[in-house]
């Protein structure tokens, strides 16, 4: 079942709650990213392997220039168009015909400037501008009743 909601940026109690069941660098990471990207749409997804917030224009995932992701394992900053950005520095993971993706250790990495122009890049090339006044809003896509954990287990 599909779920859709758009709360005020404000209001948003149910995505820290959501965000508390992730790795700790996952919270100062999406609020990095969220300071980088003021007006755009916060996308929300908590499925059954990744919590997701997309940074987007529009409603659209397609529209979304990048997004941050958490597993068990760790916390990837999601070029959603990466593979057609310039990477010099050979940053970018991934093979796929369209996304790229950074494994973020610390929300620091988001500062970096090798980092702060692969963004700078994707704006630029995004097909829907990101406004430039307004604030976004927290659209909550879809929550799966049934998730794997998000926190590697303590041994």
């Amino acid at each position: 079942m599909r779920e859709r909601r758009v709360l005020r940026r404000n209001s948003d109690h149910s995505l820290r709650s959501s965000s508390r069941r992730t790795s700790g660098s996952f919270g100062l990471s999406g609020l990095a990213v969220r300071r980088r990207f003021p007006t755009a749409n916060d996308l929300v997804w908590d499925n059954y392997n990744f919590f997701v917030i997309g940074y987007s224009p529009t409603e659209r995932p397609t529209d979304s220039i990048v997004s941050i992701a958490a597993r068990a394992n760790g916390v990837g900053l999601c070029f959603i168009h990466g593979a057609g950005l310039p990477d010099p520095k050979r940053l970018l993971v991934g093979s796929g015909k369209q996304a790229r993706f950074l494994r973020v250790e610390s929300a620091g990495l988001l500062t970096h400037p090798d980092v702060e122009t692969l963004v700078a890049a994707a704006i630029d090339r995004a097909k829907t501008p990101v406004p430039a006044t307004g604030r976004g809003r927290l659209i909550i896509r879809s929550v799966a009743a049934k998730q794997r954990p998000r926190r590697k287990p303590t041994k």
